[in-house]
């Protein structure tokens, strides 16, 4: 399909990832609970149902597939035994895939896990050897998993029994990671892959921006906030036409993209976790309204009548005006409706391109807005990926989906300063944390290995 934007829309389209997002903080108390680093105040004490990022993106080097993964379970510190990170048998996880535009799940990935533990009374210990392989009888605690492919049509076991990658617990105990990782990802009998296991925690921040924005003048950035520590992620690599409407990705090449947590409940299963874009709930949404957030199903955003409010009249660029002096840009934002709400598309609004909107699907029925990560999964893979993405005019990175090199802060409060309104952006607006600690991987999952030294060993002897 044809691209073209001019660098002012491009500019724009990161403003909606940052801004747009606090259209959906009206939402009714309930049982939920939001999701991201410890966002919310109910999740924080939830860990194990705490989704952290999603990521969504064409394979680098198998571009006629698509990469999807969720990470759960933050800050992750790879001494925090002898009760190492584990998935919540009571709960069911998701990765949700949108391909109509009616904002409920057409293809949904869910992960159910259950404990095989041989410990008993004996010890105290995860393992009482060194752990060489998934099946080392030395690997005294591990968990099994069950993936499922449901669609309208029915639902599909796609994995059964399988062993998720246990903890990085330490060197001695784990000599090499790598090999329990390749033995954990999983072939799907239609094709493609799967992978239940620990990671480094691809996000690359600096969290000091809940200290007045970086200390009140941006004198706190540099610090890689998540540095060290690992997270739990689950994903799956597939050929697009899986994912695309009727199965045909040129005429159908957008996809949305979020995740879910279901929890048990003596009342069943309850939403408790809610991912797409990146920092909505941890930086947009207020205080008193987190725990609300991620109890709502995309489907119900466009009801929440001060949505469009939210989005035309946003709060946090206020803030920079007030703390750094950066002018607020002018109100109301209807851009901003367009691009966070409904995807990029010429018929949508104002920004005269066409990029990640399911208007762009010819199948496609009626939008409707939401919330979500959503992918064109005709745009082929960057040949020299650009940390801001859209915003330096590479159009396979966020927020056309999400790689794990996108710079998603960096490009946010360049949208949070008007970069979509003055078409320029600020040098000085940065966390100067422009990349992960560890380098990703050329091949499926990407995510780079889990660490196995504490986060606190700078000056130990």
């Amino acid at each position: 399909m044809e691209l073209r934007i001019n660098r002012r829309a491009v500019v724009g389209l990161g403003v909606a990832v940052a801004l747009t997002a606090s259209s959906l903080a009206f939402l009714r108390p309930d049982t939920g609970t939001a999701s991201s680093h410890r966002e919310a105040p109910m999740i924080a004490g939830d860990p194990r149902n705490d989704d952290t990022d999603v990521y969504a993106f064409v394979s680098p080097d198998k571009p006629d597939t698509v990469t999807l993964l969720g990470n759960w379970i933050p800050f992750q510190e790879p001494n925090g035994g002898p009760n190492f990170y584990t998935w919540d048998t009571r709960s069911r996880y998701y990765i949700r895939i949108d391909n109509d535009g009616d904002a409920k799940p057409d293809i949904s990935y869910q992960w159910t896990f259950r404990d095989d533990d041989k410990r008993g009374n004996t010890t105290f210990l995860y393992n009482n050897g060194p752990v060489t392989s998934l099946d080392d009888p030395n690997l005294l605690y591990k968990q099994r998993y069950t993936l499922k492919r449901i669609t309208e049509s029915g639902t599909q076991t796609l994995v059964n029994n399988a062993i998720a990658a246990p903890s990085n617990v330490g060197p001695a105990s784990i000599p090499d990671y790598g090999t329990l990782r390749n033995q954990a990802i999983r072939n799907l009998p239609n094709g493609g892959k799967t992978y239940a296991g620990q990671s480094d925690d691809a996000f690359f921040l600096d969290l000091r921006v809940f200290d007045l924005l970086y200390g009140g003048n941006l004198s706190e950035v540099g610090q890689d906030s998540v540095r060290g520590y690992n997270i739990s992620t689950l994903g799956v690599q597939v050929p697009a036409k899986d994912l695309a409407l009727k199965g045909d990705v040129k005429r159908n090449p957008v996809i949305g993209v979020w995740t879910t947590v279901d929890k048990w409940t003596p009342d069943g299963y309850v939403q408790v976790s809610r991912l797409g874009n990146p920092l909505v709930n941890e930086v947009v949404v207020p205080a008193g309204l987190k725990d609300a957030f991620n109890a709502l199903p995309p489907h119900k955003d466009a009801d929440v009548p001060a949505v469009v409010k939210r989005v035309t009249e946003p709060e946090v660029p206020k803030l920079l005006e007030a703390i750094y002096g950066i002018k607020a840009p002018a109100t109301p934002r209807n851009d901003l409706v367009e691009i966070f709400l409904t995807g990029i598309a010429k018929g949508n609004g104002p920004i005269m391109a066409d990029l990640n909107s399911q208007t762009l699907n010819k199948d496609a029925g009626k939008l409707r807005p939401a919330e979500m990560l959503r992918l064109n999964m005709t745009i082929p893979p960057s040949k020299d990926p650009n940390r801001l993405g859209v915003l330096a005019g590479d159009l396979q990175g966020f927020p056309n989906g999400r790689r794990l090199a996108d710079d998603v802060v960096d490009i946010e409060l360049q949208a949070l300063a008007g970069a979509a309104t003055s078409g320029k952006l600020i040098p000085a607006l940065t966390d100067k944390v422009d990349a992960n600690d560890k380098p990703f991987g050329s091949t499926f999952p990407y995510m780079a290995l889990p660490s196995n030294s504490g986060v606190n060993t700078a000056g130990a002897k």
